[in-house]
């Protein structure tokens, strides 16, 4: 990979890293229904106007926004309005890449490798040791909510997947079409009138530096650098560097939001990255090794 394209994931990572932490600046001042829909408001509007509609039928768009965005950005809003630090959201939100794996053998039929079973076997002693080891800031209807919207993005890549090859940036914004009703409707629901006016009313200069940056920053930049290193570059080579987001929301959790993590909870996150790691790398690997060793028998 070319330095300059280095760069670029590397930018790509440290923008989805501090996502995390801007969420919650966001939901100080605004639901979290409510902040959903303002952010993907303004991701498909004006975009939409100036961004060629994909060639694919309006059920798979409806199917990509319901899944990628409305589900799993209305559960992860909800889980860190609900307890859900933002540093191990960043984290916790990284199993789609298991739960992606379940969903392609359940949707697609394609074979769960061991090593990606032994990761997911891992991850998963990570998680519940993250969910145990608390001291009360983390809520476990916190921690649900994140792996359910973890779950949400894996359906959306099963989704993208079957949809094919299409500009992405053109997927992304038609695609985001969908969940602003949606969102604006759970916001009637579960926050109602008098507190969506009452956060209008006050929206102050956090509430808009979080809408630009979750809208133009996180989903249109960042996806659109992600985008051009997938179509320039292999996944196998692209996708190891999404094992940094963790670090970046980690890290700038404690650093800007001073959340603290248990002895228990860190050794949680080793897991789960170890897990993760094995996901990526473990396959590689193993056909690594055992091409090795086949050598050593034919020497």
């Amino acid at each position: 990979m070319a330095p300059k394209d280095i760069l670029l994931a590397l930018v790509v990572i440290g923008v989805w890293g501090m996502n995390f932490v801007v969420i919650l600046v966001g939901l100080d001042e605004v639901p979290p229904m409510l902040l959903g829909a303002l952010r993907f408001t303004l991701v498909a509007f004006p975009a939409v106007l100036f961004v060629k509609r994909p060639a694919i039928p309006w059920r798979w768009l409806i199917a990509y926004g319901g899944t990628i965005s409305l589900g799993q950005f209305a559960l992860l809003f909800y889980a860190m309005a609900n307890g859900m630090p933002a540093g191990l959201a960043s984290l916790v939100l990284q199993s789609q890449a298991f739960f992606s794996l379940l969903f392609a053998a359940l949707f697609l039929g394609e074979q769960i490798k061991p090593v990606h079973l032994a990761g997911l076997m891992v991850a998963a002693g990570g998680l519940a040791t993250i969910g145990y080891g608390g001291d009360g800031t983390m809520t476990m209807l916190g921690l649900g909510l994140t792996l359910a919207a973890s779950a949400m993005w894996a359906l959306g890549n099963i989704v993208t997947k079957k949809i094919g090859r299409v500009n992405l940036i053109g997927l992304i914004i038609w695609g985001n079409l969908v969940p602003p009703l949606p969102f604006l409707a759970l916001s009637l629901w579960l926050e109602g009138p008098t507190q969506i006016i009452e956060a209008l009313r006050h929206v102050g200069s956090n509430t808009l530096f979080s809408l630009v940056y979750l809208a133009f920053v996180a989903t249109l930049l960042g996806y659109g650098l992600w985008s051009r290193l997938l179509q320039r570059y292999p996944t196998s080579m692209v996708a190891p560097f999404s094992l940094l987001v963790p670090v970046v929301g980690l890290s700038s959790a404690v650093w800007l939001l001073d959340e603290q993590l248990t002895l228990m909870q860190w050794a949680g996150a080793g897991l789960v990255m170890l897990g993760l790691g094995l996901n990526v790398f473990g396959l590689r690997l193993w056909n690594l090794l055992s091409n090795k060793d086949k050598c050593v028998m034919k020497g």
